[in-house]
C-alpha cells in the first residue's frame, strides 16, 4: 500500500459504547480507520500493538480521566490528541490545552464538525505553521543553549536531554524561531499556529505560550526568552544559529 492509499487511524476513547460504535462507523465511512478504547487501560494496551495518527480523548471517564491520560501521553509521544469536554467548560479546555491537547470540542456535538477537526489537526501536524509557503530547514536550530532538531522534532537541552514537545508546542516554538526580535499579536499566533482566526476571549495561545516557557524552563514572572509585550503579544528574544 502507498503513503497515498494508506488510511489515517483514529483512536476513539471514551467510556461510553453508543458514542464509541457512532464515531467509528462514521469515521469509517468517510476514508478513515477507526478504532476504540473504553478506558485508559484499554487505551495503552491498544497503543502497544497499533500506530495511531490522532487520538480522540473523552476528557470525563471513570478510573483515569482524559487529562491524567493525555498528560502521561505528552512525556514520551507526539501523536495529536483531541479532546472531548462535556458542555464546553472553558476551565476544561485550558487545563486540556496544558496538558497537550491539540484541540478540543464540547459535548454534545455533530459528527461532522469532529471530522472537520480531526483532518484540520492531522493537516497542521504534517506541515509548517499555516500560510507558511517556506521550506523547512533540514538541520539543527540552535538558541540560548537549546537545540531544535527540526528534522525528528526534537527539542534538545543544554544537558543534552530531551525535552518533549507537543505538535501544537513545536509548531509555536517553529513560528517563534522564524521569527525572532519580532513582535507577534495572539491573533497572528493563532493564525499561524492553528490556522484559524481568534475569537473573543481566546486564551488559547496564552495557555500555550505557558506551556511552552515551562519547557524552556522560564520564569513565568519574568521570562527572558518569550517576553509578553503589553496590549501588543509576544516576542522572542534569542539569537538562532542554524546548522545544517
Amino acid at each position: 500500500m502507498t503513503k497515498q492509499e494508506r488510511k489515517d487511524h483514529i483512536l476513539i476513547v471514551d467510556d461510553d459504547a453508543e458514542i464509541r460504535q457512532l464515531l467509528k462507523t462514521y469515521l469509517e465511512k468517510h476514508s478513515l480507520r477507526a478504532s476504540t478504547a473504553e478506558n485508559g487501560a484499554a487505551m495503552w494496551d491498544i497503543l502497544k500493538k497499533s500506530h495511531f495518527d490522532l487520538i480522540v480523548l473523552d476528557l470525563m471517564m471513570p478510573g483515569e480521566d482524559g487529562l491524567s491520560l493525555c498528560r502521561k501521553l505528552r512525556t514520551d509521544s507526539q501523536i495529536p490528541v483531541i479532546m472531548l469536554t462535556a458542555l464546553g467548560e472553558e476551565t476544561d479546555r485550558i487545563i486540556g490545552l496544558e496538558m497537550g491537547a491539540d484541540d478540543y470540542l464540547a459535548k454534545p456535538f455533530n459528527p461532522r464538525e469532529l471530522l472537520a477537526r480531526i483532518n484540520s489537526v492531522l493537516r497542521r501536524a504534517r506541515s509548517l505553521p499555516a500560510n507558511e509557503q517556506q521550506t523547512e530547514p533540514r538541520g539543527l536550530l540552535h538558541f540560548a543553549g537549546f537545540t531544535l532538531d527540526t528534522i525528528a522534532r526534537h527539542l534538545i537541552s543544554a544537558e543534552d536531554v530531551v525535552v518533549p514537545l507537543s505538535g501544537g508546542e513545536y509548531r509555536l516554538l517553529r513560528v517563534f524561531l522564524d521569527r525572532p526580535n519580532r513582535i507577534l499579536s495572539r491573533d497572528q499566533l493563532l493564525e499561524l499556529v492553528s490556522g484559524k482566526e481568534a475569537v473573543p476571549y481566546d486564551r488559547s495561545i496564552d495557555v500555550q505560550v505557558g506551556r511552552l516557557r515551562k519547557r524552556l524552563g522560564e520564569d513565568s514572572r519574568e521570562p527572558q526568552l518569550i517576553k509578553t509585550v503589553r496590549s501588543a503579544g509576544y516576542v522572542f528574544t534569542a539569537k538562532i544559529d542554524e546548522q545544517g
